[in-house]
């Protein structure tokens, strides 16, 4: 790729700077990797240098995986996208609906009008959300002491619905009821399930939700920003003995890992010479699955956890099975129908199917939507679209 270099000083030059502690980039056509890159250091205040098989926290990005895991299971008939998922996991059989508080503060609950199905749990139209982006639900889980989800106790999952199923898009913990239905399904518990439905197959030896002593080795710390935009190492880790494997958000690993999974998208389903989904699966999962509903701006009511999240506020957003689907070609190049989203700590991917590429930007930074971590994601996928241009130019 003719634009390695150019990509190299771009995301050197973010890291010298200290705009970013440090980064691993990765991007792959369906059949062969087209750049790597390390730059910076896995901890600021240290002398490591980042390397391509540093590990990362990479929070959502675990969504599209424990999806396709679902998705296999509806392949064969064990789940259904359309049954009142109640069937399979009786916590969600009569879903409730906050609707407000009361003159002591205490919430108010009503029954949700229609109940809740698999498909409305990938798209994020199942009515559930995340406090960071809810100001209610931040209310709510004071209110009554309920955990908060990156606790992974069972009881963090007790929450009530914002809004009733399929009347609107919001993001929210419903990728980790899609785990409780793989495991419902399988009879196994969720790192089970993805290691032999997924990572095995795929040769993803450096992913899961224990961090072994061989990852943690490569570990990259947690940075938090503040509010003068400098950055500080701070102490993270999640449960290594969970009450539940958070199939929302609960994976580590590498982006060489990871752009084994995207490239298995991009191949219809098939990598590492195993076909994992159907081509016809992949098609679906790649697909607008919200209608005329949209993706809309998340504000940020958890300030430490995340800005307000506007990817691309100019164009309209939906979402598939369970990607984000840009309906418009970005600045950057992607073109438009290709599937991307991202992980709390400032981890991106994107799969552009109609130019053959996929993409994976890590970084460690919290809150999420950072503007210097989307800027060196924006170089990096800009970067990856100028060589493709260059080299289709000189063909």
């Amino acid at each position: 790729m003719q634009s390695k270099s150019q990509i190299d000083q771009a995301l050197r030059q973010k890291a010298d700077a200290h705009e970013i502690p440090g980064v691993v980039a990765i991007a792959a056509s369906s059949k062969d990797t087209v750049y790597q890159g390390a730059f910076g250091r896995r901890d600021i205040s240290k002398d490591d240098s980042m390397t391509a098989d540093s590990v990362f926290w990479i929070a959502s990005m675990t969504k599209a995986i424990t999806s396709a895991a679902a998705m296999q299971l509806v392949e064969q008939g064990k789940l259904s996208l359309d049954e009142p998922i109640g069937k399979v996991l009786p916590d969600l059989a009569k879903p409730q609906v906050l609707d407000g508080f009361d003159a002591t503060g205490a919430p108010k609950l009503r029954p949700a009008t229609k109940p809740i199905t698999l498909r409305h749990l990938m798209t994020h139209t199942a009515g559930f959300c995340y406090d960071m982006w809810n100001g209610d639900m931040v209310k709510y889980l004071e209110k009554t002491g309920t955990p908060g989800v990156t606790t992974c106790q069972n009881a963090a999952l007790t929450t009530p619905l914002a809004s009733d199923p399929g009347t609107r898009w919001e993001y929210g913990i419903n990728i980790d009821f899609v785990g409780k239905a793989v495991e419902a399904a399988t009879g196994k518990r969720l790192d089970a399930a993805l290691h032999d439905q997924l990572f095995t197959p795929l040769g993803m030896t450096d992913t899961g939700f224990k961090i072994t002593d061989a990852m943690r080795k490569r570990l990259v710390a947690m940075h938090a920003r503040g509010e003068d935009g400098s950055l500080a190492p701070i102490p993270f880790e999640l449960e290594q003995n969970p009450e539940f494997h958070m199939g929302g958000g609960g994976l580590y690993g590498t982006a060489a890992d990871y752009i084994k999974f995207t490239q298995m998208i991009l191949n219809k389903g098939r990598g590492n010479g195993h076909q994992v989904l159907k081509p016809e699966t992949v098609a679906m999962m790649s697909q607008n699955h919200i209608g005329e509903l949209t993706m809309t701006r998340m504000a940020s009511a958890v300030a430490f956890a995340t800005n307000d999240v506007d990817l691309y506020p100019d164009i309209v957003k939906k979402w598939g099975l369970s990607f984000m689907i840009n309906t418009a070609k970005t600045p950057e190049g992607r073109s438009a129908g290709s599937l991307a989203w991202a992980g709390l700590a400032n981890t991106y991917y994107w799969i552009d199917p109609a130019r053959d590429i996929t993409g994976v930007i890590l970084m460690q930074v919290l809150p999420f939507a950072d503007p210097k971590c989307l800027d060196t994601f924006a170089a990096f996928e800009s970067g990856v679209y100028a060589g493709l241009d260059a080299t289709q130019r000189a063909a």
